[in-house]
């Protein structure tokens, strides 16, 4: 584990090199993960991935190692700006951008603003419209009342269909939700429910795969589909049986799918 010292504080990350020798100049992917989550969510795509690609990973503010700075402002900007600090202190010049949920509208931020520095940009159930994201208005009054755990056991609900993750599994993810900052985790929904990328989804030119569950209860599939008509060129895959927690619940479909997607580019 590395960590760089970024506006004000540090963000934790690491690279994962398992490429053969012969391969001079593996693509990087980097990982963005969502609320309450951390970067150890993405280790069950690292076998579909990790023998072509470098994977670089990081914690966002407040979950996993990257505490928040105190007087820190949240901004869909800095999070764009944490997670190119993040690609340039791994090296990655130009990378494969994954984000899930926030991450993938930080992602999708990031690909209109600084598309340039994307080969190719894969969101798994994040959205572009945070008007359009239902069932979060408890958040507060959840973590209020029952604190972090409390609030990581409503999420567990909303995350997976029920007996979607083994016992092991489920108890290691819900000790990470449980484990993230309160002010982080409610600082950034005020960022994302406030974000309209509507506008800016023209400016995409990254080819672009739209990983999504038939059953989140905060983003319907209909936005989604929303969003591939807005992004030229853009393919959508949804996966059935799946709810908010899909690139961990299926972790070995997206990667596949992810896997095939790059292949093909």
């Amino acid at each position: 584990m590395t960590e760089i010292q970024y506006r004000g504080g540090n963000l934790s990350y690491d690279v994962i090199d398992l490429t053969p020798p012969w391969i001079a100049a593996p693509d990087t992917i980097l990982f963005h993960h969502g609320v309450g989550a951390s970067m150890g969510c993405w280790a069950g795509w690292l076998p579909a991935l990790a023998g072509r690609y470098r994977i670089v990973r990081f914690d966002m503010r407040g979950h996993g190692g990257s505490p928040v700075p105190v007087n820190f402002e949240w901004s869909l900007d800095g999070m764009v700006d944490d997670l190119l600090a993040v690609a340039d202190a791994a090296g990655a010049v130009r990378f494969h951008l994954v984000g899930e949920s926030i991450g993938g509208t930080v992602a999708l931020a990031c690909a209109a603003r600084s598309g340039g520095r994307l080969r190719s940009l894969i969101v798994c159930n994040g959205a572009h419209f945070g008007g359009s994201i239902r069932n979060v208005e408890s958040w507060r009054g959840i973590i209020e009342r029952d604190g972090m755990a409390g609030w990581s056991a409503h999420m567990m609900e909303q995350r997976f269909v029920e007996g979607g993750l083994d016992a092991a599994r489920a108890a290691w993810f819900e000790a990470q939700q449980a484990a993230a900052e309160p002010g982080a985790i409610l600082d950034a929904l005020a960022v994302l429910t406030g974000v309209d990328l509507a506008p800016e989804l023209g400016e995409i030119a990254a080819s672009t795969l739209i990983l999504h569950p038939d059953s989140s209860p905060f983003i319907p599939v209909e936005v989604m589909a929303d969003l591939h008509r807005r992004i030229a060129g853009a393919r959508l895959r949804v996966f059935p049986q799946a709810r908010h927690g899909l690139p961990f619940s299926h972790d070995c479909e997206c990667a596949a799918a992810v896997r095939d997607f790059l292949a093909a580019l």
